[in-house]
């Protein structure tokens, strides 16, 4: 049975930090220098996690928390990449094996660190894949499923993040997240809504992929039809589901939608000026922020992940 939805506590976000501290990097938060009329933007570098994306605060928070009826039976998840690196990179540090059935177009790079972390992996469809993580369950999967977002521990994991943006920026105004299935920005928005409810918790979304804004327009959760893939292969999903709105809707202020030029640029400039490597979904909240859409600042932007082939990241910052 798949348990309800309920709000994140402060508790469940101190509990998870405490469960995932030996594993995960407390990241760091840098400037970006825009110069002296550009706006206060600051950097959450989720990208130089283990797994180089921030996926591993939930899937370690997840995995530490199964019981071992549930461990001894191996865990399996849904991914594109960065959520198949996290949970088999828990399942490998808890000793049990992990499968993904995982997006078959997604970058190679992506499936070859999973496999190399251990996981057996299962190619599907885009369809196929969405469809499972809608239903929590996918044919021949006979483990534990650790959601890749609509996770109650997977969410409070996430939400460590947000603690740490308030120790380090007490003075954030808004924070902006990108939007896939929607666990970050939940996670997020709920650690920020906990200690700072005042601070706007804003989202990213290509415009070839953008639910949640589709969403907020028409009053609750809607299918994008018009999706189309794109390079931001680890944002941009095909719909909000109806207990994902149900844990977004409280915790944030709203949502942002970007070109993908205006995303390529966002990769190029965080590499020419933070020497950072984003993937498309990481420059996503940078590209959001200088719209002018989120204000002055200081504004800080999640770089969720650095996963992408190094050749296809060269081709998209020199387009």
């Amino acid at each position: 049975m798949i348990e309800p939805v309920r709000p994140i506590t402060l508790a469940d976000i101190e509990a998870a930090r405490a469960r995932i501290a030996g594993t995960v990097l407390r990241t760091p938060l840098v400037g970006l220098d825009l110069g002296l009329d550009g706006p206060d933007i600051r950097l959450k570098l989720e990208n130089l996690q283990p797994t180089n994306a921030y996926k591993i605060r939930g899937a370690t928070n997840a995995v530490a928390n199964l019981s071992e009826e549930a461990r001894s039976r191996g865990v399996w998840t849904v991914s594109a990449g960065n959520a198949g690196q996290g949970v088999a990179f828990a399942a490998r540090a808890a000793g049990v094996p992990c499968t993904v059935v995982a997006i078959e177009t997604a970058p190679q790079t992506k499936l070859d660190r999973m496999a190399a972390l251990g996981a057996r992996i299962v190619p599907v469809s885009y369809d196929d894949a969405w469809q499972a993580v809608t239903d929590h369950e996918y044919a021949g999967m006979d483990g534990t499923f650790v959601h890749p977002f609509d996770n109650h521990d997977f969410v409070a994991g996430h939400a460590t993040m947000g603690l740490e943006i308030l120790e380090d920026a007490p003075d954030v105004r808004t924070v902006i997240a990108p939007i896939g299935g929607g666990g970050l920005i939940s996670g997020v928005g709920s650690g920020i809504k906990a200690k700072a409810p005042h601070v706007k918790v804003v989202g990213a979304e290509p415009d070839t992929a953008a639910p949640f804004a589709l969403s907020l327009r028409e009053g609750g959760p809607r299918r994008f039809t018009d999706w189309q893939a794109s390079f931001v292969d680890g944002a941009g999903g095909k719909s909000i589901t109806e207990r994902m709105w149900e844990r977004m809707l409280p915790v944030t202020d709203g949502t942002i939608t970007v070109t993908l030029d205006q995303t390529r640029d966002a990769m190029r400039l965080l590499a020419e000026q933070a020497r950072v490597v984003a993937e498309g979904a990481g420059a996503l909240s940078l590209a959001a922020a200088l719209t002018g859409e989120a204000g002055e600042g200081p504004i800080v932007c999640v770089v969720s992940g650095g996963n992408i082939d190094l050749t296809k990241f060269a081709e998209l910052v020199t387009h």
